[in-house]
């Protein structure tokens, strides 16, 4: 790969972020996450330094985004030898909260929790799903194997007595507020709902809305 003598690259100093939790966007925290799986592609082609402009596109980004965003950890000043790459995904790991597995319940086992609880793809991301609950836990059983699904009255107990923080929510509409509000009063801070409909949480609890149809509907615009 060329260099580029005007590349802004390496950072002199990177904090620690376990020191101190930066206050990085919501936004930005989810560009991390892509960075991050750039980051452990390279890594593992055997990559040691990449570029702002070859992560970036790598990315879906634009390189001056980047740097932006990579800014949060201290000031990249160094010219003309790229990013380290395995010190700067172990950073962004870090800052992540991914340096061990991150436990996660899912609540609602039906057909999309069943196949999101046979998704092999959550531990290499950092997260494993510990539980799941459900209304009908012996038909739930049949469809998963490996995850303990346990009866949907159990939920509280689980989460006060484990040190789990986070729900994937896939129940009906029509139940989705009222779980969400078990959920909350126990203790879980962030939420990936996949029910179709907008959840009332508190602001220190973070919710991100998976609407399957509400994509496909904004894909089938452009598909004319």
């Amino acid at each position: 790969m060329a260099k580029n003598p005007f590349e802004r690259v390496v950072a002199v100093e990177i904090p620690d972020p376990k020191a101190e939790k930066l206050d990085i966007p919501k936004k930005a925290i989810y560009r991390l996450s892509i960075y991050h799986r750039c980051l452990q592609k390279l890594l593992g082609n055997g990559v040691d330094m990449v570029s702002s402009t070859t992560l970036a596109k790598a990315a879906g980004v634009k390189p001056a985004q980047l740097r932006k965003d990579l800014a949060y950890f201290g000031q990249f000043g160094t010219r003309g030898l790229g990013y380290p790459v395995e010190l700067l995904g172990n950073t962004i790991r870090e800052t992540l909260g991914r340096e061990h597995l991150q436990p996660v319940i899912l609540v609602g086992a039906g057909n999309l929790g069943s196949a999101l609880l046979r998704y092999p793809g959550f531990e290499k991301e950092g997260f494993e799903v510990v539980a799941a609950f459900d209304a009908n836990p012996e038909v739930a059983r049949v469809r998963v194997t490996t995850v303990p699904v346990m009866a949907d009255g159990e939920l509280e107990r689980f989460v006060t007595e484990h040190p789990v923080k986070l729900a994937i929510l896939c129940v009906p509409a029509e139940f989705a507020q009222s779980v969400a509000n078990r959920l909350v009063a126990a203790g879980i801070q962030g939420v990936l709902n996949f029910s179709p409909i907008v959840l009332e949480v508190p602001p220190d609890v973070t919710v991100n809305n998976v609407d399957l149809a509400l994509e496909l509907e904004h894909l089938g615009y452009f598909i004319r």
